[in-house]
């Protein structure tokens, strides 16, 4: 790290995250101040692990981790950064706010800097390639860097009109501290109501924020590290994408990654019915009654192109 005058600014970005979006953040070096709260967070959630705990408490970490992994898979990914279905303002806000909540920044933030990714997949120009990177980088290096900072708001115009995304993405602590007052207060009133419930305030945030956040964080990037190196490519793509049915299901459907990035603009990234796309299936009841529309398929072509998979073609020209 640079000089006292640079320390701060690092410790100011993390309750603003525009402070210094001017500048030309280049530099892949180990950033210390950047990454501690990310050490903090997972040291907290360790310590979990040493205090009282109740079915109450594991119920709402499970929970909070299923809803706002939908939050992130359905609206970070499948949504603001790729477009591939519609819906208005309000549910793009709180779906927003729900990511937000998970602590893996803004959706301006994430949305841009996965349409980066696609763009340069498993080039020396994506910055978490375990393919040229490494797997310990592309799964937790790659933030802890000045490179990966700065919202990248040239390729999200599209989102970046609306100011309260705007407002998220910028002050993105908005969100977890959002959801620690709202269990640490929940978790007081089941103490006072439902004493029965052997549960109170700070274990809620513990077991529903932090061991839920951890949990939750690791499944989301694996599809950067694992999902680029441990499957099977039922199409060709320019990357090393891959299929893992076992990622899949930790993240409502993402671990379907080949086929993702065979066609990225589909609601849709289980594309056979028996690839299970969680997330998918909800996004398809969540348009019976109105909140999404318009879910882009997966075309014909596309299916039976994936009919004879690529990995087998390979393995007949061997």
């Amino acid at each position: 790290m640079g000089t006292g005058t640079s320390v701060w600014k690092n410790i100011a970005r993390w309750v603003d995250s525009d402070i210094g979006q001017d500048e030309a953040m280049t530099s892949t070096q180990f950033n210390w101040v950047r990454v501690i709260p990310f050490i903090a967070l997972h040291l907290v959630a360790i310590s979990a692990l040493f205090m009282d705990i109740s079915t109450t408490a594991i119920v709402v970490c499970f929970a909070l981790y299923w809803l706002r992994q939908f939050a992130i898979t359905a609206f970070y990914h499948r949504y603001f950064s790729h477009r591939s279905y519609k819906t208005n303002r309000f549910w793009q806000f709180i779906f927003a706010l729900l990511g937000n909540m998970a602590a893996q920044r803004g959706p301006l933030w994430w949305a841009a800097h996965h349409r980066a990714h696609h763009q340069h997949s498993d080039t020396d120009k994506d910055l978490h390639s375990p393919v040229l990177r490494g797997f310990w980088w592309s799964h937790v290096g790659w933030f802890t860097c000045d490179a990966s900072f700065r919202t990248q708001y040239q390729r999200i115009k599209d989102f970046a009109k609306f100011p309260e995304l705007r407002w998220l993405d910028r002050y993105d602590i908005f969100g977890p501290v959002l959801l620690v007052a709202l269990l640490y207060l929940t978790g007081e009133l089941l103490a006072h109501h439902q004493p029965a419930l052997n549960t109170n305030g700070m274990q809620l945030v513990m077991w529903g924020f932090f061991v839920s956040t951890v949990l939750l964080f690791h499944s989301t990037v694996a599809i950067n590290s694992l999902g680029h190196i441990w499957g099977n490519k039922r199409f060709k793509t320019k990357d090393e994408s891959r299929n893992n049915a076992l990622l899949a299901v930790l993240t409502l459907g993402e671990g379907w990654h080949n086929n993702h990035h065979r066609f990225a603009v589909s609601a849709r990234q289980g594309f056979y019915w028996w690839q299970i796309d969680i997330t998918y299936y909800v996004l398809k009841m969540m348009s019976w009654v109105g909140i999404v529309h318009s879910l882009n398929p997966v075309p014909s072509r596309i299916l039976e192109e994936g009919k004879t998979p690529y990995f087998k073609q390979e393995a007949n020209h061997e």
